[in-house]
């Protein structure tokens, strides 16, 4: 698997491999896991996605801390890579943060569906 760099690359491996509605899915599983209120429609544009994502983990860092980290525990996300983010910003460290995710989300996505076919 080719680890995507950018949100843009993200989003077209997954369209490419038909799995962006899957990685929604995926994402509105672990937020409901995650007790945080927020549920993505199958249908939204990969932008309105992020925005959204991105609003949500601002909010978080910044009004409901322990909130934030339960939902980087239950999507784990890598606590080395969170460490490597060198961000005073919080707009600018949830935005990392939010790649950070989705990446983790979309490896969860594309792995179910490489040993589903086997």
């Amino acid at each position: 698997m080719q680890i995507p760099k950018t949100f843009d690359n993200l989003i077209d491996t997954a369209n490419t491999h038909q799995l962006y509605k899957k990685l929604i899915h995926q994402l509105n599983k672990d937020f409901l896991y995650a007790n945080i209120d927020l549920k993505f429609d199958e249908n939204i544009s990969p932008d309105n996605m992020k925005k959204e994502l991105h609003r949500t983990v601002y909010d978080l860092i910044e009004k409901r801390f322990a909130d934030y980290l339960n939902l980087l525990y239950v999507i784990d996300v890598s606590e080395e890579k969170i460490k490597q983010l060198k961000e005073n910003d919080s707009f600018r460290l949830s935005e990392k943060v939010t790649f950070l995710i989705l990446l983790r989300e979309w490896q969860k996505v594309w792995f179910k569906k490489q040993y589903s076919q086997k």
